[in-house]
């Protein structure tokens, strides 16, 4: 399989578009491509999975589950936008993208990228009012307030996203139209506009900050909330279960956010000369989690755990329980 991209300088004045150029300099970047569609593959089947069980399951439609599925929701999204947009580029060595569809890409994967951050805050926010408040939990968190928490989030990072997006669609691109990066990512794009990018930068600094330190500050203060309350707690027993649910929760908030903040420091600090490398890293780093977090909930969930393996071997399952009333007749 041939997954080189035609190049190209992209000076033509008249070109309304930009040229996707990553990963030539790495050896075995077919490799890179298929482990990317495999991720994609396995994102897909397993957040399905998830949602499935949760339509079909009735005593798992609780506020807890409904911030799981907007997490799925979330996973495929972002994965969607970033990994399937590759194959005419480096299968069919198709990689200009014209304006539109190219801020359209940088909006929806930032946005679905931000919100991956604020909905593990959201689960972390469910952890918190369960473990703290037990016995008003349901008159607190209520499937229509995690609803309109939702609502809330998706709009906030819908207004966060908007303003830098349709600031770079704005700038005029004068010059080089390459755009080294395997999608329409916001910094390697409007750096190559040919005015003052200055305010660009402050503005993508700033808004990065507040997506990734906002949500992981609040996630770690809940959690320190939590260990004081669990302290508190009597029995040793009921310490280890309120532990172990929020054992889960915080598995996946280090997969999401270890690998990026590793990512970006390795870029800042400029350990990663190699733009290609440093390009791939990014992007198995942002991809890699949404494709995780469903297996590891699933697992390591015991309600969710139960329904999936009931969906996915259902024949089996019903053998079992056939034998298990021939057994007790």
């Amino acid at each position: 399989m041939n997954i080189s991209a035609v190049s190209s300088n992209g000076t033509d004045a008249l070109d309304q578009g930009f040229y996707l150029i990553a990963f030539n300099t790495i050896g075995n970047k077919n490799y890179i491509f298929m482990s990317l569609v495999l991720i994609y593959l396995i994102t897909l089947l397993c957040n399905l999975i998830v949602l499935k069980v949760f339509i079909m399951n009735s005593s798992l439609q609780i506020p807890k589950f409904l911030a799981v599925c907007n997490l799925a929701v979330v996973d495929i999204s972002i994965n969607s936008v970033i990994i399937p947009q590759m194959v005419p580029v480096f299968v069919l060595n198709l990689n200009h993208i014209s304006f539109e569809a190219c801020f359209s890409q940088m909006f929806f994967m930032h946005f679905f990228g931000d919100l991956e951050s604020f909905s593990l805050a959201l689960l972390a926010y469910d952890r918190l009012i369960a473990i703290c408040f037990p016995l008003r939990y349901p008159y607190i968190n209520t499937n229509l307030r995690m609803g309109l928490i939702i609502a809330g989030l998706w709009f906030l990072v819908f207004l966060l996203e908007l303003f830098p997006v349709t600031l770079a669609s704005n700038l005029p691109y004068c010059k080089s139209r390459v755009v080294h990066s395997s999608c329409c990512e916001h910094g390697p794009v409007f750096v190559l506009a040919c005015t003052d990018i200055s305010f660009n930068k402050r503005l993508a600094t700033a808004k990065s900050l507040v997506v990734l330190l906002c949500p992981l500050t609040f996630i770690i203060l809940s959690y320190i909330v939590v260990v004081f309350a669990v302290l508190r707690i009597a029995s040793t027993a009921q310490r280890w279960k309120a532990f172990n649910t929020c054992l889960t929760h915080m598995v996946l908030v280090l997969i999401y956010y270890v690998p990026i903040i590793l990512a970006y420091i390795l870029g800042g600090l400029k350990l990663v000369q190699a733009t290609d490398l440093y390009t791939a890293i990014l992007t198995v780093s942002v991809t890699l989690p949404p494709m995780l977090n469903p297996i590891i909930y699933s697992l390591k969930t015991e309600e969710l755990r139960g329904k999936v393996f009931t969906f996915i071997k259902p024949q089996k399952v019903k053998h079992d329980l056939q034998k298990q009333e021939k057994y007790f007749r």
